[in-house]
């Protein structure tokens, strides 16, 4: 640990470039799935311009509570059920999952298809039920 601490004293440029790139790099990934929005915002998108919820949990999830009108993709068919969603090409689409972690890679794979608006909502459905926003079952 010492001779660690050394190298960064003596090569602070170096370990500084460093923490530089690997910060844009993690930056890069994060926008190649689309930017987050609050629950709020995810509301005005989908309203005022015609967008769409996709749910990406799994259907007995879904069925226990989910937000109106969204349509439920389960994360692992996502690939094969993608035709589903291409009306909503150049529309906005909100990726929705249970804790807001799922919906990044989900949201690589629809900007890969050339969706023009991809949208992650922060927080997934138990921030939605936090802020005590309306659910259908």
């Amino acid at each position: 640990m010492a001779m660690f601490l050394e190298f960064l004293a003596e090569q602070w440029l170096l370990a500084t470039a460093l923490l530089v790139v690997i910060i844009m790099l993690f930056r890069h990934e994060l926008s190649k799935s689309g930017p987050s929005v609050t629950p709020q915002q995810a509301i005005n998108l989908v309203n005022q311009n015609d967008g769409v919820f996709v749910d990406l949990r799994d259907a007995s999830d879904f069925k226990q509570g989910h937000i109106v009108g969204a349509v439920n993709i389960p994360a692992s068919k996502l690939p094969e059920r993608m035709v589903e969603l291409d009306k909503y090409k150049s529309k906005p689409v909100v990726l929705v999952c249970k804790m807001g972690q799922q919906s990044s890679a989900a949201g690589k794979q629809l900007k890969e298809a050339e969706f023009e608006q991809v949208y992650k909502m922060s927080g997934g459905m138990m921030e939605w039920g936090n802020l005590q926003l309306p659910t259908v079952a």
